[in-house]
């Protein structure tokens, strides 16, 4: 017999004050009832309950039981009740982890939506130009742009693709002139993010062709938003994902250099921690950045 059945039985019983009431309350026989009962003295040795045909009356033992089982059960269905409350109205808080550009322009824009859909849910944004280990770290959500992790305690979840691309500031352009070949960009400032792979080297893709080379940094920093504001200044040319300066190009604030030729393609996924029973704020919040995403179109409008 499970135990939480059996003490739920007592509890119903004692608080009834009939064997048979307690097990019409819950939908069992008497035959049932009596072996949850008998179970339970069994199992603990002692009788809990005086019976007879007329009456029946707890023992003293039965009497310290039924305080103890009283009170757990209430904790227990309390218990569920918060959980169930939970699922219904969500609460907690919610620690979301992203580069710097990407929680500016991707996340904390979408905060006050997301706060009126789920008013009990706190965020806590850790913006960081480096990877934290999420269990270690209590996060339960981060924005990364690699394509595997390497702990299997880690899922991710494919959010978008995005071009990584060259640009500059017409300011630039008219002052240095337009770049015509990928060779030309070894004559040219250039504006670098310290954290790529390969800073200061550029793999370039067109059809079949394939080109590599080494350019020289006029200003290397390690964020995106650093780069961009030099680039709308004039200092040079950057390199960076189109979800950081699509706004930009499409504005003609930069000015999209050599895009017939390719950068390695970035995956931006959702990495989470692998859970049986994810928290419901951390899957709300992953389904609502996944939605935004989708209606934005961003996949198209960053890829191309």
């Amino acid at each position: 017999m499970d135990r939480w059945s059996e003490m739920d039985f007592f509890v119903h019983a004692a608080e009834l004050g009939s064997l048979s009431k307690a097990a019409e309350s819950l939908g069992m026989s008497n035959a049932a009832a009596s072996r949850h009962l008998s179970a339970l003295e069994h199992r603990l040795a002692a009788r809990l309950i005086d019976r007879n045909t007329r009456r029946m009356s707890l023992t003293t033992a039965g009497n310290e039981f039924y305080s103890r089982c009283k009170s757990l059960m209430s904790e227990l269905k309390e218990a569920e009740a918060s959980v169930s409350a939970s699922l219904l109205e969500p609460a907690g808080t919610l620690t979301i982890t992203a580069s710097i550009s990407f929680c500016m322009k991707h996340i904390a824009p979408l905060l006050p939506e997301f706060a009126r859909r789920y008013p009990k849910i706190n965020i806590q944004i850790e913006g960081a130009n480096r990877y934290y280990d999420l269990v270690d770290s209590g996060i339960d959500i981060a924005i990364r742009t690699r394509e595997f992790e390497p702990d299997s305690q880690i899922s991710i979840r494919k959010l978008t693709e995005t071009r990584r691309v060259l640009a500059a500031s017409p300011k630039y352009l008219d002052q240095h002139g337009i770049p015509m070949s990928v060779q030309d960009l070894t004559q040219h400032k250039m504006l670098i993010y310290s954290h790529a792979n390969t800073p200061n080297e550029l793999n370039f893709t067109r059809g079949e062709e394939k080109q590599s080379i080494k350019v020289k940094s006029t200003l290397i920093a390690n964020d995106g938003q650093i780069i961009r504001a030099a680039a709308l200044e004039g200092l040079g040319i950057l390199v960076q994902p189109n979800y950081i300066i699509y706004d930009d190009i499409v504005a003609g604030r930069l000015v999209p250099i050599l895009n017939d030729w390719h950068l390695p393609t970035l995956q931006i996924n959702i990495a989470f921690q692998n859970r049986r029973y994810m928290p419901a704020r951390t899957r709300l919040f992953i389904e609502f950045l996944v939605e935004h995403f989708r209606a934005q179109d961003y996949e198209r409008k960053w890829a191309r």
